[in-house]
């Protein structure tokens, strides 16, 4: 048990990264205003318009990509934040009189708007394809100079990670002084606050623990390291080891990955019944179920519109429950002693389990999504043999697959750097740019000609 506690004012700090740049005073907006609008337009965020977050290249446009997902999850997340904001106000108001209820709702909307940023195409399919590629046998003599930490950075691959990498590093030009996020929004968009290849007894019992969700996955690369413990300390994330870089989550990363959680169960349900694999009785059944109780008053012959209209009456339920289950558990929160997913103790909790179960097994595990999962995957590992080889290959350095396709791509650089430029150029792909890339590559298809 620790004995140390986090601080509003500190985990709602408006420091940036870069110390040189100060807050300029903005009459329209706010600092944790500015996070969101930089994130809106931000090219790693309108590439999320192409990156597969159910089904991948569909031809359905009311179907949701990465791009619609992160706004509705922005929307859940600042209506949760502003809630929950109003009321630990009221609770420390001598502490933070001189925040608004607003400036929790704006952090976790920014968080929540950015939180699928580092996804590589074919969404979890490309994550598995960029671990499986640096595990096997094909990547072993590119690897032998990194470190025990750096492999597992590419062994298991994380796009969390990536976006940390993003937004505290690609997204930034300090010459120019540029884009610079908050601190308080860095630490809350950071769901997984360690390293990876973290082996202690300590983690590994932690870590063995299910509902201890913060220790999962990892929230950053070595390379940026240092950055989010320049995060920590100044938003004063509890450290959990003092060996490793393992924090305490911020409080408000959990109404992140709640505002996540919300969408992607109950609107998932929603595309899979357009799709076709969900029948509008299964759907309007497992909708009701977390209504009971709720006066439902707007239903209609028309199908698509009653499940949209019992969507959206559901979201709201859910985020009444959220909401409360935060506020009764804040105290746990601040010392860090919490580590569940909220939705996990929600009273609508069993029910939204019921949802994600029948979305898997008629949605997730349908022939259509399984077939472009299995061809993206053979995308994100054919690119990856062409440029890691290239990189990595004398005689190949200075190609034109080098000069003329990675950005900005810096020779000098050690192994490990250069390996970072090559994932941070494939994770920026948008779906049909990866397979237009690897076709051209493989000279499946060919460039036109012409200017």
């Amino acid at each position: 048990m620790m004995d140390s506690t986090m601080q509003w004012h500190k985990l709602l700090s408006s420091s940036r990264l870069v110390e040189a740049v100060p807050n300029i005073s903005d009459a329209g907006r706010t600092v944790f205003e500015k996070d969101f609008d930089k994130i809106i337009f931000s090219s790693s965020f309108r590439r999320l318009k192409d990156k597969t977050q159910v089904f991948s290249l569909v031809e359905n446009d009311y179907i949701r990509s990465r791009l619609s997902h992160s706004l509705e999850a922005s929307c859940v997340g600042r209506t949760l934040g502003t809630l929950v904001g109003s009321e630990i106000i009221k609770r420390h108001y001598a502490e933070l009189q001189d925040f608004q209820a607003r400036d929790f709702g704006d952090i976790v909307a920014a968080a929540c708007l950015a939180h699928d940023i580092g996804n590589p195409p074919f969404g979890h399919a490309g994550e598995d394809a960029i671990q499986e590629w640096f595990k096997s046998a094909k990547s072993e003599k590119f690897l032998s100079l990194l470190s025990a930490n750096q492999l597992k950075d590419f062994k298991k691959f994380e796009g969390n990670a990536q976006g940390f990498r993003t937004l505290a590093k690609l997204e930034n030009r300090p010459a120019l002084k540029g884009v610079q996020f908050t601190c308080a929004m860095l630490a809350t968009f950071t769901k997984y606050p360690r390293e990876a290849g973290i082996n202690s007894s300590s983690f590994k019992k932690y870590n063995a623990i299910d509902n201890n969700k913060s220790t999962k996955k990892h929230g950053f690369f070595q390379a940026e390291k240092d950055l989010f413990a320049q995060v920590a300390q100044e938003v004063g994330l509890i450290p959990r080891n003092q060996k490793s870089a393992w924090w305490c989550r911020h409080p408000l990363a959990f109404l992140v990955e709640a505002a996540d959680d919300i969408c992607y169960h109950i609107v998932d349900l929603e595309d899979g019944f357009q799709m076709g694999y969900i029948t509008y009785k299964e759907a309007t059944a497992l909708l009701h179920d977390i209504l009971i109780n709720e006066k439902l008053d707007g239903l209609g012959s028309d199908e698509t519109e009653n499940i949209k209209y019992l969507r959206a009456k559901a979201i709201h339920k859910l985020i009444t429950e959220v909401k409360q289950v935060f506020l009764d558990c804040e105290d746990k929160f601040l010392k860090g002693t919490c580590d569940s997913p909220l939705t996990t103790d929600i009273a609508s909790s069993q029910k939204l389990k019921e949802i994600i179960d029948i979305t898997r097994k008629n949605v997730y595990e349908s022939c259509e999504v399984v077939e472009v999962k299995v061809a993206g995957y053979e995308v994100i590992s054919g690119l990856l043999e062409e440029f890691i080889t290239a990189i990595s290959d004398e005689s190949l350095s200075k190609s034109y697959l080098i000069k003329k396709l990675i950005p900005n791509f810096r020779e000098q650089e050690d192994i490990y750097t250069r390996i970072l430029q090559v994932t941070d150029y494939i994770a920026g792909m948008t779906d049909s740019f990866a397979v237009s890339l690897f076709k051209k590559i493989k000279g499946i298809s060919l460039p036109r000609g012409g200017r």
